[in-house]
C-alpha cells in the first residue's frame, strides 16, 4: 500500500511539473510570436488607422496597399531574392567547410603554431582595422567593387564561430585521429570521413548562424555595390525602399494618394514581412534536420 501511495504521488508531481513547464514554455513562446503578429497586422492596416488608433495586431482598416508599393516592380524584388539566396547558399556552405577545417587544425596537438594562430584569430574579435582600410582592401586592392564576391567573401570566416568549433572538435579524442594515420589515412580524408560526421551538431548551429547573417546582410552591400547594379541584396533593396521617400512618392500605385495617406510605416512592416517570411516558413522544414543532426552527433561524440 505505502508503494502505491509513493507512486501515485511521484507520478502526481511528474504530471504537475510537466503542465508548469509546458506552461511556462508556451507563455515564452506566444511571447515570442506576438511581436511577429504585430508586424503582420500593422503592415495589413492603413495609414490613417496607424496614425488614429497606433499599432494593434488585428488591422482596424485592411489595406494592402503598402504591399502594392513594395512589390511596385516585382522582377526587382524576385532578382533580389536570387541574388541574396545564391549567396546565402554558397556562402554557408564555403563557410562551414573553411571554419571547420580551421577548427580541426587549432586543436591538434601535432601542429606546433596553433597556439599562435589562436591568438591572431581571437586578438581580431579585440581589435580591427577599422572601416576605412576594409573598404580600400576591398575596393582598391581586390578591385571588388559592384562585385558579389565583396559581399560574400568578409563572411566566410568569423573569429567566433572558428573558437566556437575549436572547443567543439576538442571534445572529440586524439586517439581517433591517430587511429587513423595508422591505417594510412591522410590528414584530409581523416577530417571528411571522421571528423565531420562527429561534429554535425556544431556544424547544425554554425551554419544556421552563417545563413543568417547573409541573409540579413545589407551594410557591405551598401559599401560595395552600387545603385546602378540592377539586382543587389533583398535587404539593401529593401533598406532601399524604407528609406528613399522619392521611391514612395514617385511610385505609380501612390501617384494618386495624398502625402499623408502614404503607407510609410506600413511599408516598414511589409518590407520586415517580405524579408523574414521566407526564413521562417521554411524554418519548419530544416528543423528536424536541426535536431537529428543534434541527436546523431551527440550520439557519435
Amino acid at each position: 500500500m505505502f508503494k502505491e501511495r509513493t507512486a501515485i504521488r511521484v507520478d502526481g508531481s511528474t504530471v504537475f511539473v510537466r503542465v508548469v513547464g509546458y506552461g511556462v514554455i508556451g507563455f515564452f513562446a506566444l511571447a515570442c510570436l506576438l511581436p511577429f503578429l504585430l508586424v503582420i497586422g500593422t503592415s495589413l492596416t492603413s495609414e490613417r488607422s496607424i496614425a488614429r488608433h497606433g499599432f494593434n495586431l488585428w488591422p482596424r482598416e485592411f489595406s494592402t496597399f503598402a504591399y502594392k508599393i513594395v512589390f511596385q516592380n516585382p522582377d526587382l524584388i524576385i532578382g533580389s531574392y536570387y541574388v541574396t539566396i545564391g549567396i546565402t547558399a554558397v556562402g554557408t556552405i564555403a563557410g562551414l567547410f573553411i571554419v571547420a577545417m580551421t577548427g580541426y587544425a587549432l586543436q591538434r596537438p601535432d601542429f606546433h603554431y596553433r597556439n599562435r594562430i589562436s591568438f591572431f584569430i581571437y586578438f581580431t574579435t579585440l581589435f580591427s582595422g577599422g572601416l576605412v582600410p576594409f573598404y580600400l582592401l576591398v575596393n582598391q586592392y581586390l578591385a571588388l567593387k559592384d562585385n558579389y564576391l565583396a559581399v560574400l567573401l568578409p563572411g566566410l570566416m568569423s573569429p567566433f564561430l572558428i573558437i566556437m568549433m575549436k572547443s567543439f572538435v576538442r571534445s572529440i579524442p586524439h586517439a581517433i585521429t591517430e587511429s587513423a594515420k595508422i591505417d594510412g589515412a591522410g590528414d584530409f580524408r581523416i577530417f571528411l570521413r571522421l571528423i565531420l560526421p562527429m561534429t554535425t551538431p556544431a556544424l547544425a548551429t554554425i551554419g544556421l548562424f552563417i545563413a543568417i547573417g547573409y541573409w540579413n546582410e545589407w551594410y557591405n552591400a551598401m559599401l560595395f555595390l552600387s545603385p546602378n547594379m540592377k539586382y543587389r541584396t533583398l535587404q539593401l533593396f529593401l533598406y532601399t525602399v524604407v528609406t528613399s521617400a522619392d521611391y514612395v512618392k514617385n511610385s505609380s500605385a501612390a501617384s494618386n494618394v495624398p502625402l499623408r495617406d502614404l503607407p510609410l510605416e506600413s511599408m516598414k512592416m511589409a518590407t520586415a514581412v517580405v524579408a523574414t517570411g521566407p526564413v521562417i516558413l521554411l524554418y519548419p522544414f530544416v528543423q528536424r534536420f536541426f535536431i537529428k543532426g543534434i541527436t546523431v552527433g551527440a550520439v557519435k561524440g
